[in-house]
């Protein structure tokens, strides 16, 4: 039997029954296995040992949660600013920047796509409702499998080769978005608003896919789009697996 690849799936931490636990979304690990990766979560740690914990893996999964501090793109905080994890900041800031020293795969999905964008040197806009113009709900009490808007993705781009479309409607659970894009990557779907749903690398020597939306919450639905991101992922990263295990 093939062995299947390694990929890490970032976690955060969270008071549960009165213990202090990691804790990661089951739909991540469900949706990585289902496109035949094998996924091994990461606690939070400090950040000096985000490249040791990349070590042996094939891939990261840079996974939502809390807001990122605005700190780290030199920004005050913005009274509507959420809760914020100094600690997970700082080891994923870290993560993304010894994925990318690894040329390793890389999948950010949500808070995922601003902590890889923070972390190559872009900003992000703090609260949509409060600070975007025109913004719609992006935020709110619906399913986690509702598709609510419209998202159209720039062709060509290694989005739309990976999803098989582009225009498909998603999920949406942020109020924080992209603001400047980093050095390096490049917008590539935007929602009817104007607010970024989608980036990657500039070149074709990093695999990065980063999506605002939750597509491991989509790989059940009838449309195959989620399906197919995930798909992607695990193509690029067999194909990168001599070069990093």
């Amino acid at each position: 039997m093939t062995a299947l690849p390694p990929v890490a799936v970032t976690a955060t931490t969270e008071i549960i029954r009165d213990v202090p636990r990691t804790r990661a979304n089951v739909s991540y690990t469900t949706a990585a296995r289902t496109a035949g990766l094998r996924p091994y979560i990461l606690p939070v740690l400090e950040a000096g040992d985000a490249d040791a914990m990349l070590e042996g893996m094939a891939g990261l999964i840079l996974t939502g949660g809390e807001d990122v501090d605005p700190r780290h793109y030199g920004t005050s905080p913005h009274p509507a600013l959420g809760e914020v994890h100094a600690g997970r900041d700082a080891f994923e800031l870290a993560l993304a920047r010894a994925a990318r020293a690894r040329r390793l795969p890389t999948l950010a999905i949500c808070r995922g796509v601003q902590v890889l964008n923070v972390a190559l040197g872009g900003t992000l806009v703090q609260d949509l409702p409060s600070e975007w113009e025109g913004a719609l709900p992006h935020d709110g009490s619906w399913e986690r499998s509702a598709r609510v808007h419209d998202a159209t993705i720039a062709r060509p781009s290694r989005l739309a080769e990976a999803l098989g479309a582009t225009a498909l409607r998603v999920n949406s659970f942020h109020h924080q978005s992209l603001a400047r894009v980093a050095g390096g990557l490049t917008a590539v779907a935007h929602a009817p608003d104007g607010v970024i749903e989608g980036v990657e690398t500039v070149g074709d020597d990093w695999w990065v896919l980063g999506v605002q939306w939750h597509p491991e919450e989509l790989t059940a639905t009838p449309e195959a789009w989620d399906r197919a991101l995930f798909a992607a992922f695990a193509t690029a990263v067999r194909s990168a697996m001599p070069a990093v295990v």
